[in-house]
């Protein structure tokens, strides 16, 4: 089995034109979840776009035990699926076992394994067997090429529906780099490719038990990563980034999400009308 080269998450069609995965870091109450969902998906609508919602109900990973971490597995699951009936999006979310896979799979329309994640090969096939479209995010420790061996295990049970997302290598101490050639390297696998805008400015535990972040080249980078010509572009939003109770020195303001996709989109357009250039010889 190849992974596909399109396919669809939901009512979105990925592999043609750029996409968008975007939505608060946490689901951090029912209401204000609403609220940036159906702002995403008239954004979306207005231009004609596809945009999956994406949230999580846990997160696993904090810096510190007192960090915000989500409502857990069974309401959050609650909460996305009304995110989809009220808006139409489809929904996205990370699982961070087996269990979680199988429950998840029940509601969500495409999986996230975790980049911490990435090499856990029971998460992984879990997550296969569901029959949903799968997005892993690579890890900060790995190097692009050995996304190979993910792709394989995950067509090895069964999934072809595979995006894989760069956010960003683990460069010394509280800072992350972002190599655009992985880029290249992950499309290799056959699989979609995806870069992960405001995750890979984070600056881990960096800010006194917090996570600190670049928001000000989350622009620069996602736009340098539309012209390479990527299949979508992730980037979290939050209406009031720094009272966002997750990644608050990363996330993208809301009321100006608008202005971000449309200068991706006129720069994956632009791409498009130039063509590919090959430099081999």
């Amino acid at each position: 089995m190849e992974p596909m080269r399109k396919f669809s998450v939901g009512s979105v069609e990925l592999g043609e034109e750029l996409v968008f995965i975007a939505g608060p870091c946490v689901i951090e109450e029912r209401d204000l979840t609403l609220l940036i969902a159906e702002s995403l998906a008239g954004l979306a609508a207005e231009r004609g776009v596809g945009l999956v919602f994406k949230a999580s109900y846990d997160k696993a990973n904090r810096t510190s035990l007192s960090s915000f971490r989500g409502p857990g597995l069974d309401e959050g699951l609650k909460i996305l699926a009304e995110v989809r009936d009220v808006t139409g999006l489809p929904v996205l979310t990370d699982v961070h076992s087996p269990e979680e896979a199988r429950a998840a799979g029940d509601v969500i329309d495409c999986l996230q394994v975790p980049a911490f994640l990435c090499r856990q090969t029971d998460l992984v096939i879990a997550c296969a067997r569901t029959g949903k479209p799968v997005n892993v995010k690579k890890g900060q420790f790995l190097a692009p090429d050995d996304t190979h061996h993910i792709v394989a295990k995950l067509t090895g049970a069964g999934c072809d529906r595979i995006i894989l997302t760069e956010r960003g290598f683990s460069f010394g101490y509280h800072d992350l780099v972002v190599d655009l050639r992985s880029l290249s390297v992950m499309r290799e696998t056959g699989a979609l490719v995806c870069y992960d805008a405001t995750h890979s400015l984070q600056q881990p535990g960096g800010t006194s038990g917090r996570t600190g972040g670049l928001r000000h080249l989350v622009g620069p980078l996602a736009r340098a990563a539309a012209a390479f010509g990527v299949d979508a572009v992730f980037a979290e939003a939050h209406p009031d980034p720094p009272r966002a109770k997750s990644d608050p020195a990363t996330v993208w303001p809301l009321d100006t999400f608008g202005r971000l996709m449309d200068q991706l989109l006129a720069i994956d357009n632009l791409r498009r009308e130039l063509g590919e250039l090959d430099g081999r010889v």
